[in-house]
């Protein structure tokens, strides 16, 4: 009988250290030891049932024959950390999460490994260990959260305070309904309940095969999230008996399936960052960006869900998620690729049963379609030499093609103050740079700009570019990821008060209109602004970020 490899290295000592944590002698035998990464805590609501989830991932293990080992890993809060120094953080904090889970496995030589996250960056992180590992694997996310109290048109969510903060500036709100909002838009825990990157990389999870079919939208709260954690202990148990592992799956014609899935769902321009890293890691010699960019024109866009329109997780878990999409797509995915099912992405989704009836309004046909293309966009321009991202799905058709005149800022706190001081007007570009992945550092999101943008009623008349990112909520023009970014050199770095930027969502294209020879001329008189940056893990990786068009991964 073939050893698993974990047992290869159970000597006497070994086998006496785990006996010391109550493991018994027939755990430690002839039996996979199965990691489970679990990145519970009590800071991220997202996270806060994974300890639940967890238990019967384990379950599912031991009824499989395997034996569970459960550690910790580092996950922090998108939405706690916005608009703050903390969000400085966020994005760095993938590459930590993906290091740790690394570590914990090949420290301990698990045989496979059971991931457990929900939320912005710890989804991806973990990706990025399974892949990098190559250990069998599969991802079980802990779900969205419910949505909260009606308001304005639509059910609440976690970013609806800070819209109605706008509002309350502008007069059309009342302190008392800002208050009420606040106690009710978050209704339990859960991934946040709009379309944020959160669930973005959920459902590119499932759409990559790396999670059980139907897994990624169903609600953390629901009896049905519980069961599929159980039937995610028994399947990771098949996989490593069967040998399947993450680069049996993760494959060039699976990472394009997840961007066709993105496409069509609208997803978080974040998925940009977080595929390109994903496929790097496992080994894929492809460009992401150069494929988003080509799908984008070949993809429809068959679902809105908020902030794209007023359905929720909640809704479009009950409209069939992930598998109705993909179903919807049919002969534009590859349906041949493996999946952690056990079986071909064409086997999951024919054995795959609908608990609910079709919602044809959330989910089109691609006769139906809601647009043609895509929902997130690639621009280049002399703006953007290398690239941009924005999210033309997610808003008005009139602004995919926007002009207006620029009100520069070299940081996110600047731009949000002048937005509450009512200094943008209609017709204004609103630039902020120095943002990006060495300059911020860390790339935050412009999140609450474009929130208050939205309550002060500027969210059809003005725009925003940046070389920093987007919340996958944000909705109105915006334009993110530019690269070069501004503390490289980049274009946008040169930028100033007045200038004319014209944005093309349709063809592709961000340009500053002002001659070649006035931007040489100007970029001749640039300096790096210096910026201090606190000892520690932010100013190691301000030194080796790489440029947002290649994932912002750790570049050696």
């Amino acid at each position: 009988m073939e050893k698993f490899r974990s047992e290869e290295i159970m000597n006497l000592s070994c086998k006496g250290y785990f006996k010391s944590m109550g493991y018994s002698e027939d755990e430690l035998g002839h039996k996979p030891r199965i990691g489970i990464a679990n990145s519970w805590n009590q800071l991220v609501p997202g996270h806060y049932n994974l300890r639940q989830v967890a238990e019967y991932v384990k379950r599912g293990i031991y009824a499989a024959g395997g034996v569970a080992c459960e550690f910790g890993v580092m996950a922090a809060c998108d939405g706690i950390a916005q608009g703050h120094v903390g969000m400085k953080y966020i994005l760095p904090s993938r590459e930590i999460i993906c290091n740790s889970v690394e570590i914990m496995v090949q420290a301990h030589q698990l045989d496979a490994v059971v991931l457990l996250a929900s939320c912005d960056k710890i989804v991806p992180g973990m990706l990025m260990a399974a892949a990098r590992l190559n250990i069998p694997a599969i991802l079980v996310n802990g779900g969205p959260m419910l949505g909260g109290i009606s308001f304005d048109g639509r059910k609440s969510d976690g970013t609806s305070p800070d819209e109605a903060k706008g509002m309350l500036e502008a007069g059309k709100i009342t302190d008392a309904q800002l208050d009420n909002l606040i106690d009710a838009c978050n209704p339990g825990c859960g991934s946040c309940s709009f379309f944020g990157t959160a669930n973005t990389m959920g459902c590119a999870a499932e759409a990559l095969g790396m999670s059980l079919t139907g897994c990624a939208v169903i609600p953390a709260v629901y009896a049905e999230r519980l069961r599929c954690a159980y039937n995610s202990g028994m399947k990771i148990v098949e996989l490593t008996k069967r040998d399947i592992r993450p680069r049996d799956i993760i494959t060039e014609a699976s990472i394009r399936n997840a961007i066709k899935c993105v496409m069509a769902e609208c997803g978080s321009t974040n998925a940009v960052l977080h595929l390109s890293a994903i496929a790097l890691e496992a080994g894929i010699d492809m460009n992401v960006m150069d494929a988003f960019d080509e799908l984008n024109k070949t993809t429809p866009q068959l679902a809105k869900i908020n902030p794209a329109s007023n359905w929720s997780l909640e809704d479009f878990y009950f409209a069939g998620g992930v598998p109705r999409v993909m179903q919807k797509l049919g002969d534009l995915l590859d349906t041949s690729v493996m999946t952690v099912n056990g079986c071909t992405l064409k086997e999951a989704l024919e054995n795959y049963k609908y608990t609910y009836p079709e919602n044809p309004e959330l989910i089109r046909d691609r006769e139906n379609a809601y647009s043609e293309t895509g929902g997130i966009a690639v621009l280049r321009g002399n703006l953007a030499p290398d690239t941009a991202v924005t999210k033309p799905g997610a808003f008005a058709p009139e602004l995919r093609r926007f002009t207006g005149t620029a009100k520069v800022f070299d940081c996110e706190e600047d731009a949000e103050k002048a937005i509450l001081a009512g200094e943008i007007k209609p017709g204004n570009v609103v630039v902020i740079r120095y943002e990006g992945p060495k300059g911020g550092p860390g790339m935050r999101e412009m999140y609450k700009a474009m929130k208050y943008l939205y309550g002060m009623g500027l969210n059809l008349s003005t725009a925003l570019i940046t070389d920093g990112r987007f919340s996958g909520t944000n909705n109105g023009c915006f334009v993110g990821h530019i690269s070069p970014e501004a503390a490289e050199g980049g274009p946008l770095a040169i930028v100033k008060d007045g200038d004319e930027i014209y944005i093309d969502c349709i063809d592709g294209i961000l340009e500053l209109k002002v001659s070649d020879e006035e931007i040489a001329e100007r970029m001749k008189s640039w300096k790096r602004p210096e910026k201090e940056i606190p000892q520690g893990y932010l100013k190691l990786y301000s030194k080796v970020a790489a440029s947002a068009h290649k994932g912002a991964i750790i570049d050696f």
